[in-house]
């Protein structure tokens, strides 16, 4: 990869970007371009660099595209080339390593009060990537939040691409007060994300709950949240709920058995609310 297309794919993953880069790793016969040739393909499916040019580029991009829907891991991708449009004929054949990149496993949180801080500091030091959105550029400052990216806009600003959400985003909502809370759920129905949690007592998230049953969000959306979140591990601090947030995340992210674990740690009733596949759901903190 040449020296000005590995600086604009780094640019672009330091500003939140992702897509995957495509670099020809073997080849035979007569074939477009040499080994090492690099493309970096966009999830808009826009294109730097080449890997040949015409149905072999047109082919990679498609794929590529497939990898970011799929979130699947970096893979080989290999083309038999034919007869090309120009009619000329390349009876080569090319290896293309295809590496999704900027879809890290992230802890994405909205809200940079005191529990939001906390969890971000604790993500970070969990060694997950941390992005964090308030519309109050006093809280959702860099040097109060140093622990990962941080996001000062409107909410409409956020979900038109501000915070970009994948398969690995863990999101936590920790806004400022109910109805934002209630506004940032919303807008999350048909986002892609790996789990979804909402900070609140038993009555708050009623109290969401109904008010966006009544704007028309769907019951399953409303189901998939861990609500209240956490582990029921009696936290009251922010720092403490932060932790029983993650390890929450945790648990969910290697597949760990949220029943056993709650059933461990408390003898309180079940859910107040379903959450997704059937697990338990913690103490409202």
């Amino acid at each position: 990869m040449n020296r000005s297309l590995f600086r604009l794919v780094n640019e672009e993953l330091e500003r939140g970007g992702s897509g995957v880069l495509c670099t020809v790793v073997g080849s035979g016969g007569s074939t477009p371009r040499d080994l090492g040739s690099s493309m970096w393909v966009r999830t808009d499916g826009s294109i730097s660099g080449s890997v040949g040019g015409g149905p072999l580029e047109y082919d990679v991009i498609r794929k590529a595209l497939e990898l970011l829907r799929s979130g699947s891991k970096p893979t080989l991708h290999e083309t038999v080339l034919g007869e090309m449009e120009s009619g000329a004929v390349c009876g080569g054949d090319v290896i293309i390593l295809m590496e999704p990149l900027g879809r890290d496993v992230e802890v994405v949180v909205f809200g940079a009060g005191h529990i939001g801080k906390a969890l971000a500091q604790a993500a970070s030091v969990a060694g997950y990537r941390v992005i964090v959105w308030d519309e109050r550029k006093e809280f959702a400052d860099p040097e109060l939040i140093p622990w990962g990216k941080v996001i000062a806009c409107t909410l409409d600003e956020a979900m038109q691409g501000g915070v970009v959400l994948h398969e690995s985003s863990y999101v936590v909502v920790a806004t400022r007060g109910h109805a934002l809370d209630a506004e940032v759920v919303g807008m999350l129905e048909g986002k892609t994300m790996a789990y979804l949690g909402l900070v609140g007592s038993r009555k708050k998230i009623g109290w969401v709950r109904e008010r966006l049953l009544k704007q028309g969000v769907s019951q399953e959306h409303l189901d998939m949240i861990f609500q209240p979140v956490g582990l029921p591990i009696g936290a009251e601090t922010p720092e403490e709920i932060a932790v029983s947030v993650l390890s929450e995340i945790i648990a969910v992210s290697r597949g760990a058995d949220l029943v056993k674990l709650r059933s461990g740690l408390s003898n309180a009733p079940g859910p107040f609310y379903p959450v997704p596949q059937n697990k338990s759901g913690g103490k409202g903190e």
